[in-house]
C-alpha cells in the first residue's frame, strides 16, 4: 500500500476515526493492528520477518536490562545484532557476495556459478532493523529502559507512518509517543494534512515526473548522448530529493494525526556548504545512527589520524551497501567517505587560503561558491547511485566529461512541454526552500485570512491533480 495511492487514501481516514473511537488504553492495539495490515498489503509472509525482529529485540533487551553482568548484557547484545543482521544478510545481501564470490572464482578458473536465494527482499527491511537494533543498544548502554508489554514495543517497531522508510527512530523518542494519551487535535491534524500534500506534490508532482526523464535517459545510458545524461543526472538529484523527503513529509504528517511527532529526516540539504554538512542535513536520522552505534564505537576522532581517516571510510562505506547489494553504492559511499575525510584534514588550511585570498571580506560570495561546488560533488555522486553497475557508472561519468554532447536533450526522451515543466518544477522546488529557510510557510499561511487560505489549499490540490503522475510509482527508498 503506497501513501501515493486510493487505497491509503481510505485507510488512513478508517484508522483514524477507529484510533479515536476507541479507548484511550486500547489505541495502541489500533496502531498495531494497522501497522501490521498496512506491512501484510505488500506481502503477508514477511510478517513473519518483523515479527522474528520484534520477538528477538524484546527478548533480548529485557535479558540485558536483567543480566547480572557485563558478560551476560554483552552476549545478549552479540546474539540480537547476529539474529537481526543475519534476517538482513540472508533476504538483502547473500546473493549479492555469493554472486561476487562467484564472479571471482571464475576470474582464476574456478567455479563461477553462485549459489542463490530466490527470494523477493521485504520492503523496508533495512529501516526497521536498525531501530530495532538501535534499541538494544540504548538499553545495553544504560541509555533507555526496555519496554516492557510487548505489544507496545512490537508498535514501536512496526508503526506504519515511518515503517517502510523511516524516519528512523530512537525508542527513548518515540515509545513515550506511543503510550500517551491523546485527543483529536484539529490544528494539529490540519497542520498533519498541509505537510500530507505538501509530501505528495513534491512525490507526485516533482519527483515522478522528473523519473519519466531519468528512467529514459539512464534506460539507455550506451544510447544517450553526454547532454542528456548530464541532466538527467541533474534530475535524478532532485527526484531522489522530492521523493524521498516526500515520503518523509507524508510519514511525518500522518503521525502528527495520532499524535505522535517523528523527526525532522531533511534539511534543505542542497543548500549545504560541506559535504559533511550535506549530511547533516540528508537522511538526518541514518547519519545520526551510524555515527552513533558505528562511528563513535569505532572511537569517532578520538583516535590517531589514520584510524579517524578510517573510521570515516568504512562507515561511509558500510553506509553506502546499507543503501542495497551492489558495489555501484558501495562506490557512492567511498565517494562521500573521501570528501569527508579530505574536508575534515584540509579546513583549516583552506581556511587560511580563504583569509589570504580576501574571501573572509565577501563572505556571501564564499558561501556561495562552497554551496555550489558541495552541490555538484553530490549530483555527480548520484551517477553512482542511479547506475546499474559500475561499468555503466563509468559510462555516463566519460560521456559527460569527454564532450558527447550531441542530439537533442528530449529526443527520444520526453516531449519539449514536459521537459520544461519539470526544469520549472525544480526553479519552483528551490525557490519555496529558500523562503522556508527564512519563513515558517505553514504557519505563514495559517495566519492569513480565509479566503487567501483556502485560494492556496486550491492551487496547490489543484496542480497536484492536473500535474501530478498517477501510476502508483513506488518510493525510491522502498528497496533498502
Amino acid at each position: 500500500m503506497l501513501f501515493n495511492s486510493a487505497e491509503f487514501a481510505l485507510f488512513l481516514p478508517c484508522v483514524l476515526a477507529a484510533f479515536f473511537a476507541t479507548p484511550a488504553r486500547w489505541r495502541w492495539l489500533i496502531l498495531l493492528a494497522a501497522s501490521y495490515f498496512f506491512y501484510g498489503s505488500w506481502n503477508v509472509y514477511y510478517l513473519t520477518l518483523i515479527l522474528a525482529t520484534t520477538g528477538v529485540t524484546y527478548v533480548a533487551s529485557r535479558a540485558i536490562a536483567a543480566a547480572p553482568n557485563l558478560g551476560r548484557r554483552r552476549g545478549w547484545l552479540i546474539g540480537a545484532v547476529v539474529v537481526n543482521l543475519g534476517i538482513l544478510f540472508a533476504f538483502k545481501y547473500f546473493n549479492f557476495f555469493s554472486a561476487s564470490f562467484a564472479a571471482g572464482c571464475g576470474l582464476f578458473g574456478g567455479d563461477n556459478r553462485p549459489l542463490l536465494l530466490h527470494v523477493a527482499l521485504p520492503v523496508g527491511i533495512s529501516f526497521y532493523t536498525f531501530q530495532a537494533l538501535g534499541h538494544a543498544v540504548d538499553v545495553y548502554r544504560g541509555d533507555a529502559e526496555p519496554e516492557k508489554r510487548f505489544g507496545i514495543f512490537a508498535l514501536f517497531v512496526a508503526f506504519f507512518p515511518q515503517l517502510v522508510a523511516g524516519p528512523i527512530e530512537r525508542s527513548s523518542r518515540l515509545l513515550p509517543q506511543l503510550k500517551k494519551a491523546v485527543t483529536f487535535d484539529y490544528r494539529q491534524a490540519s497542520d498533519g494534512l498541509k505537510l500530507i500534500a505538501w509530501g505528495l506534490f513534491k512525490k507526485v508532482v516533482i519527483a515522478d515526473r522528473l523519473a519519466v526523464y531519468v528512467n529514459g535517459v539512464y534506460g539507455d545510458a550506451s544510447g544517450a548522448g553526454g547532454a542528456q545524461l548530464l541532466i538527467a543526472t541533474y534530475f535524478f538529484a532532485f527526484q531522489i530529493l522530492c521523493d524521498f523527503s516526500g515520503y518523509t513529509d507524508i510519514a511525518i504528517g500522518v503521525a502528527q494525526m495520532f499524535g505522535v511527532k517523528l523527526t525532522q529526516n531533511f534539511h534543505r540539504p542542497y543548500f549545504a556548504q560541506s559535504t559533511p554538512e550535506f549530511w547533516r542535513r540528508w537522511h538526518v536520522t541514518l547519519s545520526t545512527w551510524f555515527r552513533d552505534y558505528l562511528y563513535i564505537p569505532l572511537g569517532g576522532n578520538r583516535v590517531s589520524r589514520s584510524r579517524w581517516l578510517f573510521n570515516i571510510v568504512i562507515v561511509f562505506l558500510l553506509s553506502g551497501l546499507w543503501h542495497g547489494a551492489n558495489w555501484t553504492f558501495a562506490a557512492w559511499g567511498l565517494w562521500h567517505g573521501a570528501a569527508v575525510a579530505v574536508s575534515v584534514l584540509t579546513l583549516a588550511r583552506r581556511e587560511k587560503v580563504a583569509t589570504a585570498l580576501g574571501l573572509s571580506r565577501l563572505p556571501r560570495w564564499s558561501a556561495a561558491w562552497r554551496m555550489v561546488f558541495t552541490f555538484h560533488w553530490v549530483v555527480f555522486g548520484w551517477v553512482l547511485f542511479r547506475a546499474s553497475s559500475i561499468g555503466e557508472g563509468w559510462l555516463i561519468f566519460r560521456k559527460i566529461f569527454a564532450g558527447e554532447w550531441t542530439g537533442s536533450v528530449t529526443a527520444g526522451v520526453v516531449g519539449r512541454f514536459d521537459f520544461l515543466l519539470a526544469v520549472a518544477l525544480i526553479a519552483a522546488l528551490l525557490v519555496i526552500e529558500a523562503v522556508r529557510s527564512r519563513v515558517r510557510l505553514r504557519q505563514w499561511v495559517a495566519a492569513q485570512s480565509w479566503w487567501l487560505r483556502w485560494a492556496i489549499y486550491f492551487c496547490g490540490a489543484t496542480a497536484i491533480l492536473l500535474l501530478g503522475v498517477f501510476e502508483k510509482v513506488e518510493f525510491i527508498y522502498f528497496q533498502f
